[in-house]
């Protein structure tokens, strides 16, 4: 394949932008708003949170079964987000939580093919991923902490407009996607008898055999229940506070997360796999407490510093685990491998922790109709900081996880 042109790498860095704008538009917030000004109980807002973890184990079948094998991706890519902006729009003025779930469910079913889908157009283009995606996929970031300082700046947390804001950028990203790179399914794709199993990595149960797989695996899938703690409820103990703008400030997370991403072939180098893993759970631990103990008075440093902390959170946990993944799996079953710890992960994990957050949040109300932040946050920095002990004493790294072949990082 020749060279990406100029005109390609810019329309699919506004596609990434206006991707990840819609995400962070109407997610980041969601909670602030169903908490304070619909009164919706913990519970409620940690299972609306969890329709993108449900949706996350659902997806793939589409991808797998449709989009990689009858219809060419941008047009699909179109279709998804424009009937997706119409249902955000529709789930803005939902007031009761049954009808508001299902809707926001069925938004979700729509958008969360699309992150594999906008992944693998952009592959589809490209001579060199590993050296093309990163510059074009950090803009994905950018759009996440640009729709962070707009519903901040503009003072909408605690309203339905931030998902009206997501779904107007939806239909235009629906709209722009028509101008995208024609990218038809491809033929192999075509003539692949796929099923279910195939789709979400089930061929990879066989490198559960191996202990250190294993562990990796269950430990990857024990810290993301605590992990939605922080996904569903951030906003709103931000907001309970006091904190002004407090979308704003939380984009700092993302931020980080673009320099810790810089710097990871750096720290992969001295730590290995396991260390950066550890290093990883123990931030998790770390940001929990932080939330704890911090105030917005004299200990708001602490707020700070768990955001702050996102870059760490995310890059050395998820993608660490994405590259030991792609380290362990023999060529045959990286896909499969990839598509099951995604499944365990982002899929069941984040659901189960959704759940488990808001019954915790629930347990933790109180009579004036805020919460004991203090307690509530001090459950999953526990939890966390189980899962790291138990990963620090079971897990086993082979001796090649210092070799860098991160440069795929």
């Amino acid at each position: 394949m020749t060279t990406m042109s100029g005109s390609t790498r810019l329309k699919l860095s506004v596609m990434m932008f206006l991707q990840y704008f819609v995400w962070g538009g109407w997610y980041v917030t969601m909670g602030t708003w169903l908490g304070e000004t619909l009164h919706f109980s913990g519970e409620q807002i940690g299972l609306a949170a969890g329709s993108t973890a449900l949706a996350a184990m659902i997806s793939p079948f589409f991808v797998g079964m449709v989009a990689d094998r009858f219809m060419a991706t941008e047009r699909i890519l179109a279709a998804l987000h424009i009937v997706g902006g119409a249902v955000l729009f529709a789930a803005s003025t939902q007031t009761t939580f049954g009808a508001f779930y299902a809707i926001i469910l069925i938004y979700t079913l729509c958008y969360m093919p699309t992150l594999a889908l906008s992944n693998s157009l952009s592959f589809r283009q490209m001579s060199d991923p590993g050296r093309e995606f990163p510059p074009i996929r950090v803009l994905g970031t950018i759009g996440w902490i640009v729709a962070g300082l707009l519903i901040g700046t503009l003072g909408l947390e605690a309203s339905g407009v931030p998902l009206r804001i997501a779904g107007a950028a939806s239909i235009v990203l629906g709209l722009f996607c028509l101008v995208l790179p024609h990218t038809p399914p491809l033929p192999q794709a075509a003539a692949k008898r796929t099923n279910w199993g195939g789709i979400i990595g089930l061929d990879a149960l066989k490198l559960m055999g191996e202990r250190s797989f294993a562990v990796f695996v269950l430990g990857s899938f024990l810290v993301c229940i605590p992990l939605q703690f922080y996904y569903a409820f951030a906003n709103l103990f931000l907001n309970e506070l006091n904190v002004s703008n407090a979308a704003g400030k939380m984009t700092l997370g993302q931020m980080s997360e673009i320099f810790f991403m810089l710097v990871m072939p750096w720290f992969f180098r001295r730590l290995g796999v396991k260390w950066m893993l550890l290093v990883g759970m123990a931030a998790w631990t770390a940001r929990y407490a932080f939330f704890a103990f911090g105030t917005h008075a004299d200990l708001v440093w602490m707020l700070y510093a768990g955001i702050l902390l996102h870059g760490i959170c995310y890059d050395f946990f998820f993608v660490t685990g994405q590259i030991y993944v792609d380290r362990k799996a023999p060529p045959d079953l990286r896909a499969a491998a990839q598509g099951f710890i995604a499944f365990v992960t982002l899929g069941v994990g984040m659901f189960i922790g959704s759940w488990v957050s808001g019954r915790v949040v629930d347990a933790y109300r109180l009579g004036t109709g805020g919460h004991d932040w203090h307690g509530i946050w001090l459950v999953p920095s526990a939890g966390a900081a189980i899962v790291l002990v138990l990963f620090a004493l079971f897990f086993r790294a082979g001796e090649t996880d210092r070799e860098t072949e991160v440069v795929r990082v």
